[in-house]
């Protein structure tokens, strides 16, 4: 049975995650905790293995769904790059501080994360000029997408240290960093939602191939188990970027919103529980 559902966690977690932009992370983490405590035969399946397979699955997921957003064209490079110069460090940092986490207290927090996390989406977003943040050392970028020509903006300070906190808890929780970063471009920085959830999923497969170095390094990859999520990661991460191409930008939003609630509640009852 365990080969079975680790195929399908897999593939379900890549395939949401790839929608959403992600990552797979905080979906595959939450159902393994779920598992370890309700089957013996996912007895190994302690948050420092949950987390480091999660992160070494999404190198794979990342790959998949970056390669199907490359050829749309909805890839923001610069600013995967400038994102990216903040999460490695902050990875590295958050991959080392998991060894101190208990099960329970992993639970609470995650879930209290989830939600935290849900909540920014019903958040009245306000449209800013690029002129605004020009004045604040902004960096202002321009992306031609199915026929239709966007314009955002947002400051080089501020993304990069929101990089660094995104990869401590990446790194931590093992989530990719999709589920704080999506949230925050779309919000924060105005990057329409394709852009964002493509660019994320870019981020994501060089965030968490540091990462999962990291937690290699600390010996928290079982081995014997990791093998057989990939697959179904593999094909679940094309899979999703397929999907999300089809998908209104307001429809992946409530995607988003639908998920890291429903999450969230299930991981806080877990940890108090």
């Amino acid at each position: 049975m365990v080969y079975i559902l680790s195929l399908l966690i897999g593939f379900l977690s890549a395939f949401v995650g790839s929608i959403a932009g992600l990552g797979g992370g905080v979906i595959l983490v939450p159902i393994m905790l779920v598992l370890s405590q309700l089957l013996e035969s996912f007895h190994w399946a302690n948050p420092h293995n949950i987390v480091g397979i999660s992160l070494l699955v999404m190198v794979f997921t990342g790959l998949s769904s970056s390669i199907s957003y490359m050829r749309k064209g909805r890839v923001d490079y610069r600013s995967g790059i400038i994102f990216l110069a903040g999460s490695i460090p902050g990875g590295i940092l958050g991959s080392w501080l998991n060894q101190f986490a208990e099960d329970d207290t992993f639970s609470l927090y995650f879930g209290l994360l989830m939600l935290i996390l849900s909540s920014m989406f019903f958040i009245k977003k306000k449209p800013t000029e690029p002129a605004q943040l020009r004045k604040k050392w902004g960096i202002i970028r321009t992306m031609d997408m199915d026929g239709t020509r966007y314009r955002y903006s947002y400051p080089f300070l501020g993304a990069f240290f929101l990089a660094m906190l995104v990869g401590v808890l990446s790194g931590m929780f093992g989530i990719g960093g999709g589920s704080l970063m999506v949230p925050a471009m779309i919000l924060l920085f105005g990057f329409p939602p394709h852009i964002a959830t493509a660019t994320s999923m870019f981020m994501i497969l060089f965030l968490s191939l540091i990462s999962s170095t990291t937690h290699i390094a600390l010996g928290h990859i079982p081995w014997q188990y990791v093998w057989l999520f990939i697959p179904g990661a593999w094909i679940g991460g094309t899979a999703g970027a397929k999907v999300n191409q089809l998908l209104k930008g307001q429809t992946v939003e409530w995607i988003l919103r639908i998920l890291l609630i429903i999450i969230g509640i299930r991981l806080i009852w877990q940890g108090i529980g």
